[in-house]
C-alpha cells in the first residue's frame, strides 16, 4: 500500500522505527544536507557506514565532513542504539558519557545514583536498567578507532 507521499507502508514504518539525522548534538543543517546526498537518511545508516576508519575517509571524501566529527556522530549513534537509554541519554552526557567506551567503564551503582539525583528518583531508571546498558556497551561497541599517529622527534 503506498502513502500519497508515495512510500509503502513498509518504507514508513522503517523510517519512524529509526532516528532521522537531526538527533544528533551538533549536527547542522549542510552536514544533514551532504549525508542525504549519499543516501544516509537515519543515525543507523550513518553508524553503518562511519563504524570503519577507511569508511569515515572514504565518506569524509564524498561529504566535506572531517573524519573527526563523521567519529563523533558516529559515537552518538552507537549510543543511541542501546536498549532503553534514549529516554536518559541527554543526562548521562552531562556525566561525560561521549562513547561506549565511557559507557563500559561506569559503575552501575554510581551512574544509577547520579542519574536518581539529576532526574529524581521516580523519573530515574532501574538500577538493573543501568546495569543492562553498561552490558550492552561490549556488543555494540562497533566503532574503529583511528590509529594513533606518531609522534615526531623534534630536532633543534
Amino acid at each position: 500500500m503506498q502513502s500519497p507521499g508515495g512510500e509503502t507502508r513498509a518504507t514508513h514504518m522503517l523510517c519512524v522505527m529509526y532516528r532521522t539525522l537531526e538527533y544528533l548534538r551538533g549536527i547542522s543543517d549542510d552536514d544533514v544536507r551532504r549525508l542525504r546526498a549519499t543516501g544516509i537518511r537515519h543515525t543507523n545508516q550513518l553508524l553503518h557506514r562511519t563504524s570503519l576508519e577507511i569508511d569515515r575517509e572514504r565518506l569524509a571524501k564524498r561529504t566535506g565532513i572531517t573524519t573527526e566529527r563523521l567519529l563523533g556522530f558516529a559515537h552518538q549513534c552507537t549510543l543511541m542504539e542501546v536498549s532503553g537509554m534514549e529516554r536518559h541519554l541527554q543526562t548521562i552526557r552531562r556525566f561525560g558519557v561521549e562513547t561506549m567506551q565511557d559507557l563500559r567503564a561506569q559503575d552501575a551503582d554510581d551512574l544509577h545514583k547520579k542519574l536518581a539525583d539529576a532526574v529524581g528518583l521516580a523519573g530515574a531508571p532501574r538500577r538493573s536498567d543501568v546495569q543492562y546498558w553498561i552490558s550492552q556497551a561490549t556488543a555494540l561497541d562497533i566503532i574503529e578507532e583511528p590509529e594513533p599517529t606518531p609522534s615526531r622527534p623534534v630536532v633543534n
